[in-house]
């Protein structure tokens, strides 16, 4: 499954369901989708979901003990979730509604 989300204020952005539900837990979010976040709940839901991304424990490997090939370097959750940062903050300053389907 593939989830979009989309604000007027920035491009739409698609991930993968689960990652998509992961991130939305952080937000404080009940992961339902389709749905949205009014244009007054994106700011707290921005905060929360940097919140969460800072008290994650470290899933990456530090570039000095990755000795693998680069291909198969694992993604961190801080950097799956900066395109929906981006979007967010957009939204925030926009004052937009952000949408998930």
């Amino acid at each position: 499954m593939l989830v979009t989300f989309s604000t007027k204020s920035y491009a739409d952005i698609t991930m993968f369901g689960d990652v998509a539900k992961k991130l939305l837990g952080m937000m404080g979010h009940s992961g339902t989708i389709p749905s949205a976040l009014s244009a007054d709940d994106v700011p707290a839901a921005l905060e929360q979901l940097r919140a969460a991304i800072a008290a994650a424990a470290p899933d990456e490997v530090p570039d000095d003990d990755f000795d693998g090939d680069p291909i198969d370097r694992p993604v961190g959750i801080a950097q799956r979730a900066y395109p929906l940062i981006e979007l967010l903050e957009a939204a925030a300053a926009g004052g937009h509604r952000v949408m998930w389907e």
